[in-house]
C-alpha cells in the first residue's frame, strides 16, 4: 500500500507534478508584526460585512414582498423566493471570494477558517484574527440593514437563523453539519494544488464551485434552519435582532458548522490526500 501511495504521488517522469505548500506553524508570533496579516483581516471584515448586508437585505425584502398584509393578491408568488435567497448567498460568496482570495484567502466564514486551520493551511494566530474580523463584519453588515430599514427589519425577524417549526434540534444540527461539510469539502477540492496541476486542462475558478456549494446548501436547508453554515452570519443577525428566538438555538449554528468543517478537513487530508499514510511512508523511508 505504501508503494502504491508513493507511485500515485509521482508524475509521468518520476517526480511530483505539483507542490504542496508547507504546513502553517501552529503559533507564529512573528506574523503579528506583519502588515499583510492585518490587511487580510481587514479584507475579511469588509467582505463579511458586505456579505451580510446584501443577503440579509434580500431576506427582509422577500419577506416584505410576500407578506399577505402588504400584497394580499398574490403574496405567495411575490418576491425572489427561496431560490432568489439562495442565489443571493451563493452569488455573494462567489463575488467576495473572487475579490479577496489573493489577499486573505477569501474565507468569509469561521467554519471555513477552522477547517483550513485544522489542515494546517493557516496559523492559529491568523485563524483567530480572521474569526474575530468575520464576526465583527457580520454584526456591522446586519447593523447596516437595520439602519436603512429598521421597521421592516424588526417586523420580519432580522434575517436571524432559527429552527423551523416541526423540526427537532437533532435534525437542525445534522442539517448544519452536512451543509457545512459540503461547503468546506468544496473549498478544499477547489483549492487543492494537486487537483489544479493534474486537471490543468479543465480550468477551475475556485470561487465558482464554492459559490455554487453555498447556493445548493441553501436550497436544501433554508426550510429547516434558514441555513447557517456560517457562525458569523448567524451571530451577526442574532446580535442586531436580539430577540429570544434568535438566541434559543444559536448553539446549533456554531456546533454544527464547526463539526462539519472538522469532518471535511479530516476527510480531505487523511482520506482523499492520504496524509496519514504518506507521513508513515516518509517515516519508514527515513528509518
Amino acid at each position: 500500500m505504501a508503494k502504491d501511495i508513493e507511485v500515485a504521488e509521482r508524475g509521468e517522469y518520476g517526480g511530483k507534478d505539483y507542490t504542496d505548500p508547507p504546513p502553517a506553524p501552529l503559533v507564529d508570533a512573528e506574523e503579528l508584526t506583519k502588515w499583510s496579516l492585518y490587511r487580510a483581516a481587514i479584507a475579511e471584515f469588509v467582505a463579511t460585512m458586505l456579505f451580510l448586508y446584501v443577503t440579509v437585505a434580500t431576506v427582509i425584502g422577500y419577506k416584505h414582498q410576500s407578506d399577505p398584509n402588504v400584497n394580499p393578491a398574490d403574496a405567495a408568488c411575490s418576491g425572489v423566493g427561496i431560490l432568489g435567497i439562495a442565489w443571493a448567498f451563493g452569488g455573494m460568496i462567489f463575488i467576495l471570494v473572487y475579490c479577496t482570495a489573493g489577499i486573505s484567502g477569501g474565507h468569509i466564514n469561521p467554519a471555513v477558517t477552522l477547517g483550513l486551520f485544522l489542515a494546517r493551511k493557516v496559523s492559529l494566530v491568523r485563524a483567530l484574527l480572521y474569526m474575530v474580523a468575520q464576526c465583527l463584519g457580520a454584526i456591522c453588515g446586519v447593523g447596516l440593514v437595520k439602519g436603512f430599514q429598521e421597521a421592516y427589519f424588526v417586523r420580519y425577524g432580522g434575517g436571524a437563523n432559527e429552527l423551523s417549526a416541526g423540526y427537532s434540534k437533532g435534525t437542525g444540527l445534522a442539517a448544519e453539519i452536512v451543509g457545512t461539510f459540503v461547503l468546506v469539502y468544496t473549498v478544499f477540492a477547489a483549492t487543492d494544488p494537486k487537483r489544479n496541476a493534474r486537471d490543468s486542462h479543465v480550468p477551475v475558478l475556485a470561487p465558482l464551485p464554492i459559490g455554487f456549494a453555498v447556493f445548493m446548501v441553501h436550497l436544501a436547508t433554508i426550510p429547516i434552519t434558514g441555513t447557517g453554515i456560517n457562525p458569523a452570519r448567524s451571530l451577526g443577525a442574532a446580535v442586531i435582532y436580539n430577540q429570544d428566538n434568535a438566541w434559543d438555538d444559536q448553539w446549533i449554528f456554531w456546533v454544527g458548522p464547526f463539526v462539519g468543517a472538522a469532518i471535511a478537513a479530516a476527510y480531505h487530508q487523511y482520506v482523499l490526500r492520504a496524509s496519514g499514510a504518506k507521513a508513515m511512508v516518509s517515516f519508514r523511508s527515513n528509518a
